[in-house]
Order: structure tokens, then sequence, then C-alpha cells
């Protein structure tokens, strides 16, 4: 008989609500992410895309709303629980964060040294093996401060999947990435999901490159979900929002102004 079964997402955000004094963040968001895919998150700097990155990792309470990870409700779990559910999540911060007075394989090793009980042996091993997956094996000596920017992201990389994790969410990928760097990135992302059996969420304004690779894509806006659907969806989508982010006009639904008072009645006031 057929296999009819639909997998569970492995990230479920319901009616999430969220506020930073007066300013509203998420107002009502929801979004699902699906298992063994790579789900992307635009939306303009601002928007609350890191902020959805810490509220799914624990780091950050919302108020209101549910967030459900690997099937757990984050709301309903003890420190214990979430310290659990964080070691099946691998994170590449925006910064990379790599420690800057570790080389770095001590970099690739530190999380392996922490969260484990294995031998040094076996610990060299599978930092080798990750180096070695995003193309730094040979950089394994060197400092955080001898690497280019983009094979920091890289060596950053490495440290976040040396725990074998299930999910991995990446925080701006892409900012400050020359062409090339840009390019490798995208492709480590794509083989990496496909050939560890990832899932990965990836939180980024960078249009084409994520585009590229996505399976799923939500735009967010003023704290809600304003479109999502496959890339192919998005493409073609007629909202006008979403045509203005993806073509980067300079106004439309998001105003080139401010709201301000008339320039005439400023000026002779």
């Amino acid at each position: 008989m057929p296999n009819n079964k639909i997998d569970a997402p492995l990230v479920c955000v319901k009616n999430l609500c969220f506020k930073r004094g007066s300013r509203v963040i998420f107002d009502g968001l929801s979004l699902d992410i699906a298992k063994g895919k790579i789900t992307a998150i635009l939306g303009p700097s601002g928007t609350g895309k890191t902020t959805l990155l810490k509220m799914i990792g624990a780091q950050l309470v919302p108020d209101s709303g549910e967030i459900t990870l690997f099937g757990e409700s984050l709301a309903q779990s003890n420190r214990k629980k979430i310290y659990a559910l964080r070691k099946r999540v691998g994170v590449l911060f925006q910064s990379g964060a790599l420690f800057s007075d570790m080389s770095v394989f001590d970099n690739v090793a530190f999380v392996l040294r922490e969260h484990t009980n294995l031998s040094e042996d076996m610990i060299k091993t599978l930092v080798l093996l990750k180096l070695e997956a995003v193309g730094l094996r040979g950089a394994a000596t060197q400092m955080p401060t001898q690497l280019s920017g983009g094979q920091a992201r890289r060596a950053a990389l490495a440290r976040a999947i040396s725990l074998e994790p299930e999910l991995v969410m990446y925080d701006e990928p892409f900012a400050g990435q020359d062409p090339i760097g840009m390019g490798i990135l995208v492709k480590l992302i794509k083989t990496l999901n496909e050939c560890l059996n990832l899932t990965s969420l990836v939180i980024t304004h960078d249009v084409t490159e994520v585009l590229s690779i996505a399976d799923y894509v939500y735009l967010m806006s003023d704290g809600k979900v304003i479109e999502h659907g496959d890339t192919k969806t998005i493409m073609e989508s007629t909202n006008p929002w979403v045509v203005q982010f993806l073509n980067g006009q300079d106004d439309g639904p998001v105003p080139f102004h401010l709201p301000r008072p008339d320039l005439k009645e400023t000026l002779l006031a």
C-alpha cells in the first residue's frame, strides 16, 4: 500500500505576538518549517527575522502564541528539555561568532568537547571531516583573523553542523559576502541539506541567492506573513508589496518617505 503519511513540520509557529515597548514586532505570525526542506524567510531589515530565530531557540519568549520544535511546545518545556532540543539545532550566526583566540580547528571542536564525551582522537576525526565538507581542512590551524570573511562564515558553518543537527538556522548567511563567497555559501547550504538530511531555515533579504535554493518561501512585513509558497508562486505573485521587495523598487507599499508634516508648512513655521 502507498505511504500517504505526511511528516509533521519540524517547527510550527502559531499566532505569534511580540512587542518591544510600544513597537509591534509580530502580530499573529504563523508559519511552518517542513522537514528535509530549505525554507527561506524574507523581509526588509528590521522586520524581526533574527528575533524569530531567537524565539525558535527559546532565547526570547513571545507575548502570546505558540512555537513547537520537534513536536515539543517550547512554552511547556522546562530548561532541561530546552537544552536537549537546542542540541538538535545548529545556528550560523550573522557575524559568524567565532572565538577569536581559538584556531579554526578548536572553534569547531569546542561544541564537541562541551557536549559529548568523545575522545580527542574521535573529535579530531569529526572536526577534520566537517572542515573538509566546507572546504577549510587546509585552514584548520589558522586563527579566525587570518581568514577572509567568506572563509570565516564557512568555519562557523562547520561548527554549526558539528553535532549532526536535524535543523540548521542561518541568520543572514550572505551578508557582506563577495560574489564568490556568496556562491560558495549558496552551494554549501543546498549540498549539506541534501547530503546530511538536514532541514534548513534561512533568514535573509538577499532575494536572488536564496530563491535559487529554497523549497518554500515566506515573506514577512509588519509582523505578519505577506505571501508564502514555493519559489514559482513567489516569483509570479502580483501582490504589490512582494513585487516591490523582489524588484528592489524604491517606492510603493513601503514608502520612500516616512510620515511627516507638509514641507511648506514646516519651512514656514
